[in-house]
C-alpha cells in the first residue's frame, strides 16, 4: 500500500533518518526526520499557479511544537496548543532564511512549509532536524528549489568544537552557533558566544559547514529514489530584455539622480514618484503587467546602486565602504525610569528603557524540555512612524521577535550572574528612526541603558551590520549598511560584541552562498567598526553606575537554613504574607535558602529582613532579650523574645523576693528585660527577670547597651 523510501546515516554520533511515502501523501513533499528519538515531520505544498500581479515570493514557514511530543498536556483552560511561542517563531525564521534565496526568481507561487515536532527525547534539540526536513521535503517536491541545504549546530566545550551538542552539553558550551548552507558555501549563521575572536568564530562556521556535508549527500541520494518530476515554470509572456531596455530608457537617469540624494525621506519620495511614473507608462502597453514593470524597476535600481559601489567605491550617502555613520549617545533621558539611553547612528535611532524587578517578575517559560525561568528580557518595537509611514500598529510580528532575540543574544553573555545582581531585568527598545540595522542600534542602546540603570555589565557591547555587493568575482564589503543597501545587496551580516570578542553573529545571504574569504574580510571590517562605535558610546557612559536608581526596588539578599524555610513561609504562606503586607516588601525564597527582599525604600526592606532574621534566630543561653509580656499565668509569664519565639519567666525568676501574684509585678503588653538561663530537651526556653533586675543594675545597663548596639547595627 505504501511506497516508502528511507535513508539513514550516522551523523555526529547519532542516527539521522529520512522517510517519505507513508504520511501526508497528498502534499507536494513530506518527510519524517528522526535524530536520536526526536522526530520532526515536514510537509511542503505550493499553489499550482502564480497569483496575478504579485512581485514577491509568498513563502510562509511554520515550526510547531506539539505538547504530546514530550508526553505533556498543554496548560490553560482549553488544553490545546495556542499561539506560537517565542521559540517556535524564532525557529520558523531560522528555517525560512536559508531556504528563500534558493528558489528561482520567476517562481512566485504561494508556498507553505510546515514542520511539526512529533517526538522529542529531551537530548537533541529539534530545530536542526526541522531545517533538514524542510530541505529534504522541498528537494523531492519538484518545485524549482536550488537545494538541498544542510544545517548543523556547533558548540565549544573545553576549547574544542562539538558538532550537534546535546542540550546537556550546551549548558557548559561557550558557543551556540547554527549554520546552514549548500555544497558551495554558507547561507545562514545564527549564534551567541562568550567573547570569541573573529578567527575562532570563522573556524566554527566552517566546522559546521563541513560537518553537514554528509547530510547534503544523504538528501541528494534520498531524492534520487523518490523525487517528483520538476515543475514547469510559467512563461513570462514577454521578452525580458526588451522590457529592461524600455524601463532603462525611461527611468535610468532619474533613478541615478534620486540615489544621489543623501536624505532618506527625500530619496524615497523621489524613487516612489519615478517608479509610479515608469509603471504607468510602460504597463500602458498591454504586453506588460504592472508587476513585471515593477520588477524591472527594482532590477534597474539594483544595477545602478551596485554598479556605482563596485566601480567607484562610493555609496548612496557618499561614504566609502568602511566608514560608520555619525553617532550620538545619551543616557538618563527618561527621568523616572530605572535606566534609559538614546542611541542615534545616522538616520537610525533607538530609545531603550531598562526596568529592574524582583524574582517575582521573572518570565516563566514552559517548552517541550520543561519549565524554566528567565531573568533577562529584551523587547524590540518597530512602530511605522520610524520609517515615515502610517501602518499597522500594536502587533508583535516575527521580525520584532527575531530582532529582539538577536540583541538579547548579544547582551546576555555580558550580564552579571543572579548571585551578583539579584534583579530581574527588562529592556525595551523603541525604534524611533530606521535606515539600516535597527537591531544593532538596539544592542548599543541596551548596553548604554543597562549601564545607566546600574546593571554591572562585564563590558559594554556594540553591534554593526555589514553588507555585500557581489558580481561574479568582484565584490565589496560595506560597513554600517543603509536600508537601501540591505534591500539591494547580497548579504546582511550582523556582528555584536565587546572590544575583546564577539558575543553574537547573524548572517543571511541572498545569493546561493559566499566564500570563507568574504566572511573573513567582513568579520575584520566589522571588528574595526564595532570598536569605533564602542569608543563613541563611551563618551556618554563607559562603565555601569555604582548603584541602582532611587526609583528601582532596593534588594537585600540573605541566606537562611533550609530547615527554616517552612517557618518563614508559615502554614499556607501565612507568615510570609503577613511580612509582605506589614512591610510592603517583595520576598522571594529559593529552595536552597536564598532569600531576596525588595522594597522601594531601604527602611521597608530592612524591616522585612529583621523580621525574617527574628524568625530564624535561635535563642542562646546567657543572652539578654528585650521582649513583650504576651501571657500571664499563675506560675509565671510568657515573654516574646524574638519573632514567634516565647519563653517562660517562672514566678520565682521575676524578682529577688517572694511574690504572691504575678500580675502584681507585671502586666500583659509590658516590655521587660529577660535573660535566657536554660533550654530544656523539648526546646522550652527558661527566662529570668531577676538576674537583670539586681539592685546594682549592672546587668540591666549591659542589656540596654546590647539592645542599643543591635539597633545601630541594623
Amino acid at each position: 500500500m505504501f511506497d516508502v523510501t528511507t535513508k539513514t546515516i550516522e551523523w555526529a554520533g547519532k542516527e539521522l533518518k529520512l522517510e517519505t511515502g507513508k504520511i501526508a501523501r497528498q502534499a507536494d513533499g513530506a518527510v519524517m526526520v528522526s535524530y536520536g528519538d526526536s522526530s520532526v515531520f515536514t510537509a511542503v505544498t505550493a499553489a499550482k499557479t502564480m497569483k496575478p500581479e504579485i512581485d514577491f515570493f509568498p513563502m510562509s514557514v511554520y515550526y510547531v511544537e506539539k505538547a504530546y511530543a514530550a508526553g505533556k498536556i498543554p496548560g490553560g483552560f482549553f488544553k490545546r496548543e495556542g499561539r506560537p511561542t517565542e521559540k517556535e517563531t524564532l525557529v520558523s525564521r531560522l528555517i525560512d532564511r536559508p531556504l528563500r534565496p534558493l528558489f528561482l526568481p520567476q517562481f512566485r507561487n504561494e508556498t507553505q512549509v510546515i514542520c511539526t515536532v512529533m517526538s522529542t527525547d529531551g537530548v537533541n534539540d529539534t530545530d536542526i532536524p526541522a531545517l533538514i526536513g524542510a530541505s529534504a521535503a522541498l528537494t523531492i517536491s519538484g518545485m524549482p528549489f536550488l537545494g538541498p541545504i544542510g544545517a548543523a549546530r556547533v558548540g565549544m566545550i573545553d576549547g574544542a568544537f562539538v558538532l550537534n551538542p546535546t542540550l546537556e552539553q550546551m549548558e557548559t558550551s561557550i558557543l551556540d552557533l547554527v549554520v546552514a548552507g549548500t555544497r558551495e558555501g554558507v547561507l545562514m549563521v545564527e549564534s551567541e558566544a562568550s567573547e570569541l575572536d573573529e578567527d575562532t568564530m570563522l573556524d566554527a562556521v566552517m566546522f559546521g559547514w563541513k560537518g553537514f556535508q554528509p547530510v547534503i549527500d544523504m538528501i541528494i541520494d534520498f531524492a534520487e529514489d523518490c523525487a517528483k518530476e520538476p515543475w514547469d515554470l510559467p512563461e513570462l509572456g514577454y521578452d525580458a530584455d526588451t522590457l529592461k531596455a524600455e524601463v532603462a530608457k525611461i527611468a535610468a537617469d532619474d533613478f541615478k539622480k534620486a540615489y544621489a540624494e543623501k536624505d532618506k525621506s527625500k530619496r524615497q519620495n523621489l524613487l516612489s514618484e519615478i517608479r509610479k511614473r515608469t509603471v504607468d507608462t510602460v504597463s500602458a502597453d498591454d504586453a506588460y503587467t504592472t508587476s513585471s514593470v515593477s520588477g524591472a524597476c527594482k532590477k534597474l535600481e539594483a544595477s545602478i546602486v551596485r554598479g556605482d559601489i563596485l566601480e567607484t567605491g562610493n555609496r548612496i550617502d557618499g561614504r566609502d565602504t568602511k566608514t560608520v555613520r555619525s553617532i550620538m549617545s545619551e543616557v538618563g533621558v527618561l527621568p523616572r525610569v530605572h535606566g534609559s539611553a538614546l542611541f542615534t547612528r545616522g538616520e537610525t535611532q533607538a530609545i531603550v528603557a531598562t526596568t529592574l524587578g524582583t524574582g517575582q517578575d521573572e518570565q516563566i517559560i514552559d517548552d517541550l524540555n520543561g519549565e524554566y525561568r528567565q531573568n533577562f528580557m529584551l523587547h524590540y518595537n518597530f512602530p511605522p512612524y520610524s520609517v515615515g509611514e502610517a501602518g499597522r500598529f500594536g502587533f508583535t510580528g516575527r521580525r520584532e521577535i527575531g530582532h529582539g532575540k538577536l540583541a538579547w543574544r548579544a547582551i546576555h553573555p555580558m550580564l552579571p550572574s543572579k548571585e551578583e545582581f539579584p534583579y530581574t531585568i527588562r529592556a525595551v527598545s523603541e525604534i524611533t528612526e530606521s535606515n539600516g540595522s535597527s537591531s544593532m542600534a538596539t544592542v548599543c542602546g541596551t548596553s548604554l541603558s543597562l549601564m545607566d540603570a546600574g546593571v554591572p555589565l562585564k563590558k559594554p557591547v556594540a553591534g554593526i551590520a555589514m553588507g555585500l555587493i557581489k558580481e561574479d568575482e568582484k565584490f565589496a564589503v560595506l560597513s554600517d549598511i543603509l536600508g537601501d543597501e540591505d534591500h539591494l545587496g547580497d548579504m546582511d551580516f550582523k556582528v555584536a560584541g565587546t572590544k575583546e570578542g564577539i558575543t553574537s553573529l547573524q548572517m543571511d545571504i541572498k545569493i546561493t552562498s559566499i566564500t570563507e574569504e568574504i566572511m573573513k574580510i567582513a568579520l575584520g571590517q566589522a571588528r574595526d567598526g564595532r570598536n569605533h562605535i564602542l569608543d563613541e558610546m563611551a563618551k556618554a557612559i563607559d562603565t555601569s553606575r555604582t548603584g541602582v536608581s532611587d526609583f528601582a526596588p532596593q534588594i537585600t539578599s540573605i541566606t537562611i537554613p533550609k530547615d527554616k524555610i517552612r517557618d518563614v513561609i508559615g502554614s499556607g504562606g501565612s507568615v510570609i504574607r503577613e511580612i509582605i503586607e506589614v512591610t510592603g516588601a517583595k520576598i522571594d525564597i529559593d529552595d536552597d535558602g536564598s532569600v531576596s527582599v525588595a522594597a522601594v525604600d531601604a527602611e521597608s526592606a530592612q524591616k522585612a529582613v529583621d523580621w525574617i532574621k527574628d524568625i530564624i534566630a535561635e535563642p542562646e543561653v546567657g543572652t539578654i532579650y528585650h521582649g513583650k509580656v504576651v501571657r500571664i499565668v499563675d506560675f509565671g509569664a510568657f515573654v516574646n523574645i524574638m519573632g514567634k519565639t516565647d519563653g517562660l519567666v517562672h514566678i520565682s525568676e521575676i524578682a529577688d523576693r517572694r511574690i504572691e501574684k504575678v500580675s502584681d509585678e507585671i502586666e500583659e503588653g509590658q516590655m521587660v528585660y529577660t535573660k535566657c538561663i536554660g533550654i530544656d530537651r523539648r526546646g522550652k526556653i527558661k527566662l529570668s527577670m531577676r538576674v537583670v533586675n539586681q539592685e546594682n543594675g549592672e546587668e540591666l545597663e549591659s542589656a540596654e547597651g546590647e539592645v542599643q548596639e543591635e539597633r545601630e547595627a541594623s
